[in-house]
């Protein structure tokens, strides 16, 4: 008795009614290939100074929109065709989404590489620096105590706050402190550096008061309310069945919150507080107004005034010298240090979730 064995006969996948599998990749590519070579032909014919890319990569992405849809129109059929068009709108609106980052992150780079790389930007100052040289070591230090004490000021007052909205708030109390902390997440950061001044001009008598702590003081006053929130937010999290099992072990509440709710949402504490650093380490206006600005080192924070790396990098920008391009290039390698501060803040926040965040068994 013999067998025969029947082969599987062979589809094309166009003529099955559906699209190879990397048509999609295929045909973005070719779109920003046919619109680069648009950009490259009105370049040459002397209407654009120079190649754009954000030009390319962003009409290639509507390009591609189109044409993924008529060609899988014409070949899987309507239903497919607006499942595959509404796929590729989301990943447009991914694309634009990420266009004014990856050209910020790019020009930062690009225009403050040089002057980040030159060996003494970390180890000097600007004082009695005219051109070219110096460096942004009384910024950088200037950037890290008056945060640093910042967040000291701000952390305690605002995961206390967090705390009691949570687990003790109710009545008047409560909505009033839940209103002004909406108030105050809202307000411009100029106002929290005329209230640091108005403030300690008041208490010293000083009209023309400029030191650190001052701009410590207004920089908490932009991050309590984020750590506020933040931190409201992640302790609402916790179930409840945590709190009332510890309760029904006879514990008492400052000790539940203390040993089960606090270190169940660790994790998004820390990561809150994180991004509330970053929020604030980058303000002018308030550092500007009420810690000033100078070209010599400073660690006192309570007397003179005190550089920062937003306010160095205005200040190089807005009194340029003879040397214009030493002051430009100093400015854009102090924003190129903000930018790498606050990734470091943001990469340091997500290891830290991880790491204390709760194990779940099965």
């Amino acid at each position: 008795m013999s067998t025969t064995t029947m082969a599987a006969p062979m589809t094309n996948s166009l003529t099955a009614g559906k699209l190879p599998k990397h048509s999609g990749l295929a045909v973005l590519l070719g779109s920003w290939l046919v619109t680069a070579a648009v950009f490259f032909v009105v370049q040459l014919s002397g209407a654009s100074e120079s190649f754009n890319i954000a030009g390319t990569l962003f009409f290639g992405t509507v390009l591609y929109c189109v044409a993924i849809y008529l060609l899988s129109y014409f070949v899987e059929g309507v239903r497919k065709a607006k499942d595959r068009l509404v796929t590729a709108l989301v990943t447009a609106a991914f694309v634009v989404a990420l266009l004014p980052l990856i050209s910020l992150v790019a020009t930062t780079v690009i225009n403050g590489l040089p002057a980040f790389l030159t060996p003494t930007f970390f180890t000097a100052s600007q004082r009695n620096v005219v051109g070219a040289g110096g460096g942004a070591l009384h910024a950088v230090m200037g950037t890290l105590l008056i945060t640093g004490v910042a967040t000291l000021i701000s952390v305690p007052i605002g995961l206390l706050t967090a705390i009691y909205l949570t687990e003790y708030g109710r009545g008047r109390l409560s909505r009033a402190i839940t209103f002004f902390v909406d108030v105050m997440t809202g307000i411009p950061s100029i106002v929290a550096g005329l209230f640091a001044f108005a403030l300690f001009s008041l208490l010293f008598n000083d009209p023309g008061i400029r030191f650190g702590f001052g701009g410590a003081i207004a920089l908490s006053v932009l991050m309590i309310p984020v750590v506020v929130r933040s931190s409201e937010e992640m302790l609402k999290l916790v179930p409840n069945e945590l709190r009332e099992a510890a309760y029904a072990l006879g514990v008492p509440k400052w000790l539940t919150i203390l040993k089960v709710v606090l270190p169940t949402s660790l994790a998004g504490i820390v990561t809150g507080i994180m991004i509330s650093i970053a929020r604030v380490i980058g303000e002018t206006a308030p550092l500007l107004i009420i810690s000033g600005f100078t070209a010599s080192m400073n660690y006192d924070l309570f007397n003179e005034r005190m550089m920062t790396l937003p306010v160095f990098v205005y200040t190089q920008y807005a009194n340029q010298g003879a040397d214009t391009q030493a002051y430009l290039d100093r400015a854009w390698a102090g924003a190129l240090t903000l930018v790498l501060i606050v990734m470091l803040l943001n990469a340091l926040a997500r290891i830290i979730a991880k790491l204390f965040s709760p194990k779940l068994g099965r």
